[in-house]
């Protein structure tokens, strides 16, 4: 009896090995194909733009990610058109310090009345896009801000709420009651998360309300896109970017950011434009930034950067 209850344990030991070894293999086939996934996902998002570096870089102060070096990063989100490229109507910076395992991030007002660089004009920073494409984005901004941007991410905003539903929604604190979004913390899917970041009309804060509903979306997806649920739903996240999103970071600078940088991104400061006045000139409203607010700013971000 003992010597059939032996024999009996003795059997059982190679089924729960076959188990745990198609489980093994199971799980490494599905995380290879994450993997193959998320690679063809940001070969499909990198679209390289003409310059290597930044003319407010020297030539070999070029940011080397794997070293961990502060980087910048100008976002746009941009209403994209049949008949044309459209416009950047968010137009966010952030500085990233590793050393400090801190993100700093402004917001400019669409409406910023500055010099678009590359055309001769004076005109809203919004407009740099539709005129020039990214480059000229980021010429501009450099040239407001007076720091280098090393990368850039465009976003069409059409395609801004597939990427919010991709991750499941965010949850946000809203400050202000306003088309059917109630005051409090609030569940947004990708539709109302659109319509969230960009009412500004009926806010009293304007341009700046909107720029804290912005913040908070993309904190929002930060945190979600990070979670583990978002690993169990990666093809849907997967389609999202790569429909909607363009950068010229390379597939092995975001392994590094997201090696390297990870404390850094989960801490963002956001420096707030409010001092300004509009000002309207030839029938057309332009918001005028403060010179001692823009130049705080500017010696914030170049701090950051450790220039």
């Amino acid at each position: 009896m003992a010597r059939r209850e032996k024999k009996s344990k003795k059997k059982k030991w190679p089924w729960v090995l076959g188990i745990l070894a198609l489980i093994v293999i199971g799980v490494g086939v599905y995380l290879f194909t994450v993997y193959t996934s998320f690679t063809n996902t940001l070969e499909e998002m990198h679209e390289p733009i003409e310059r290597e570096v930044s003319e407010k870089r020297a030539t070999d102060q070029k940011v080397t990610l794997s070293e961990q070096d502060p980087f910048s990063v100008l976002l746009l989100g941009v209403d994209e058109r049949e008949d044309d490229r459209g416009r950047s109507d968010t137009v966010v910076v952030m500085t990233v310090n590793p050393a400090d395992k801190s993100t700093k991030m402004v917001s400019i007002p669409r409406d910023t009345y500055t010099e678009i660089v590359g055309r001769g004009t004076t005109d809203k920073i919004n407009h740099a896009y539709a005129f020039g494409g990214i480059e000229m984005s980021m010429a501009t901004v450099e040239n407001l801000l007076d720091i280098p941007i090393d990368y850039v991410m465009q976003v069409n905003m059409e395609g801004f709420q597939d990427i919010v539903d991709a991750v499941g929604g965010v949850e946000v604190n809203n400050t202000l009651a306003f088309d059917g979004f109630q005051k409090g913390t609030i569940q947004l899917d990708g539709h109302d998360a659109l319509g969230y970041v960009r009412m500004r009309k009926q806010d009293p804060e304007g341009d700046f309300g909107r720029q804290n509903r912005q913040k908070q979306v993309i904190q929002g997806i930060m945190k979600k896109g990070a979670s583990v649920n978002s690993l169990l739903n990666y093809k849907q996240i997967f389609t999202a970017l790569g429909d909607n999103v363009r950068t010229n970071m390379t597939f092995d600078e975001m392994m590094d950011v997201q090696s390297n940088y990870r404390d850094a991104i989960g801490t963002v400061d956001q420096l707030m434009v409010e001092d300004g006045v509009g000002e309207t000139i030839n029938g057309i409203w332009y918001y005028m930034m403060d010179d001692a607010e823009l130049a705080e700013i500017q010696s914030t971000l170049k701090t950051h950067l450790n220039m």
